[in-house]
C-alpha cells in the first residue's frame, strides 16, 4: 500500500495578530499580577492553548459571579455584549479587553450606525461567543441569518435603513452567497466599506483553495470550536479534496494516510505552530520523506497591547512610563 511521499503546507496557516495578541495580553497580565488571571470564555478557541495558560494560572469561567471581587478578568478574543461590560464594571474588576481589534470594528460600526438608526441583519453562527457580543452591542433591531434561507424569513421592523454585517470567521464564499440574498430582498441594504470577515481568515481560506487541488488529502489542525478552522476543513472537502480536522497529532489515524501520495497541512488561526510540526513528525513517521512550503501571502499585521501591559522585557516598565529618547516604543 502506497504511504505518504510529501508534505504540503499551506501559507498562511496558524495564528493571527488577533488571536497572537489575545494570548499575550493573559501572559503579560499574569507576568504583571501573578496568577490567577481570570479569562472569561476560552481566550481563543484552541485547546492546547487554553492548558498552557491554565497551567500557567489563567482560570477560565463563563459567569463574572465565579469571580472574586477585586480580580483581574480578560475579556476573550471574540469579544463580548454591553451587558458583560457593564457587569463586569460594575463588580468593580481590573478589566482587560483582548477582543480582537477586527471583532472591535464590527461594534464600532453597529454603535455608530445604531444612532443613525440603522437595523442590522448580522450573518453568523448562532451561539458563537463572536456573534454574542456583536448582537449584544444592542438591545434590539439586530437579526441573525446563519444560511439564504434565513434571509427569506427575516422580518426587520423598516427597510429603510437597514445594514448588513458579519461574523469575521466565516466561509468566504458562503458570507458572499448571504449578502447577496440580502441585497436580493433589501436592495438598499448599507454594506461594510471593507467586509468584516478578517484579512486571516481570508488568506487562510485562499490558502486551501490554492493547496486543495494538489494534494490527496488535506489536514486541519483546530479544535472543535474553532469556527474558522472548521471553514478550512469544509472548504477543502467542498472542492473535492478528502479533509480532515485534528486538535492535536494523536487525533491522526494511519488509514486517512493508505494510498496517499501528497497530504495537505495546514492551521486556523488559532491554532499554535507546535501542534503543527508534531502533525509533520507523526506523518513523516508514516513514510512522508519530504516537506514542502507553498508560496503565500506574508502577514506582518501586529495589533497593539492594551495599556498596563506594555511591559520592556529589558527593564521590566510599561513602555508609557520610557523617556522618549530611550528608543521607540515597540508595537
Amino acid at each position: 500500500m502506497q504511504k505518504p511521499q510529501e508534505i504540503l503546507l499551506a501559507e498562511p496557516r496558524g495564528f493571527c495578530a488577533g488571536v497572537d495578541r489575545a494570548i499575550e495580553i493573559v501572559e503579560r497580565a499574569l507576568q504583571k499580577f501573578g496568577r490567577p488571571i481570570y479569562v472569561r470564555h476560552e481566550i481563543v478557541h484552541n485547546t492546547y492553548v487554553v492548558n498552557d495558560l491554565k497551567a500557567k494560572g489563567a482560570i477560565f469561567i463563563e459567569e463574572l459571579s465565579d469571580v472574586p471581587p477585586g480580580a483581574t478578568l480578560v475579556f476573550s478574543a471574540h469579544g463580548v455584549s454591553r451587558a458583560v461590560q457593564q457587569e463586569a464594571q460594575a463588580r468593580g474588576f481590573s478589566i482587560f479587553d483582548a477582543t480582537c481589534p477586527l471583532v472591535t470594528k464590527v461594534h464600532v460600526e453597529v454603535a455608530k450606525l445604531a444612532k443613525e438608526g440603522y437595523e442590522f441583519i448580522m450573518i453568523g453562527h448562532k451561539g458563537h461567543p463572536e456573534v454574542e457580543g456583536t448582537m449584544g452591542q444592542l438591545d434590539h433591531g439586530i437579526h441573525l441569518v446563519e444560511d439564504v434561507a434565513d434571509v427569506a424569513r427575516v422580518q426587520p421592523a423598516q427597510t429603510e435603513k437597514l445594514a448588513v454585517v458579519t461574523q469575521t470567521t466565516l466561509s468566504v464564499d458562503d458570507a458572499a452567497q448571504i449578502t447577496a440574498a440580502v441585497r436580493a430582498r433589501f436592495p438598499a441594504v448599507r454594506e461594510p466599506k471593507q467586509q468584516d470577515i478578517c484579512y486571516a481568515t481570508q488568506n487562510r481560506q485562499d490558502a486551501v483553495k490554492l493547496l486543495s487541488p494538489q494534494v490527496d488529502v488535506v489536514i486541519v489542525v483546530g479544535s472543535p470550536t474553532s469556527s474558522n478552522s472548521n471553514r478550512l476543513r469544509e472548504l477543502a472537502a467542498r472542492l473535492g479534496t478528502t479533509a480532515y480536522m485534528v486538535d492535536s497529532a494523536d487525533e491522526l489515524r494511519h488509514e486517512w494516510f493508505d494510498g496517499i501520495a501528497r497530504v495537505g497541512l495546514t492551521a486556523g488561526a488559532s491554532a499554535p505552530e507546535i501542534l503543527v510540526q508534531r502533525v509533520i513528525e507523526r506523518i513523516k513517521a508514516l513514510g512522508a520523506v519530504s516537506v514542502r512550503k507553498m508560496r503565500g501571502i506574508e502577514e506582518a499585521i501586529k495589533f497593539p497591547l492594551p495599556k498596563g501591559l506594555r511591559i520592556d522585557p529589558a527593564t521590566g516598565l510599561e513602555i508609557s512610563e520610557r523617556r522618549p529618547e530611550t528608543g521607540p516604543a515597540g508595537h
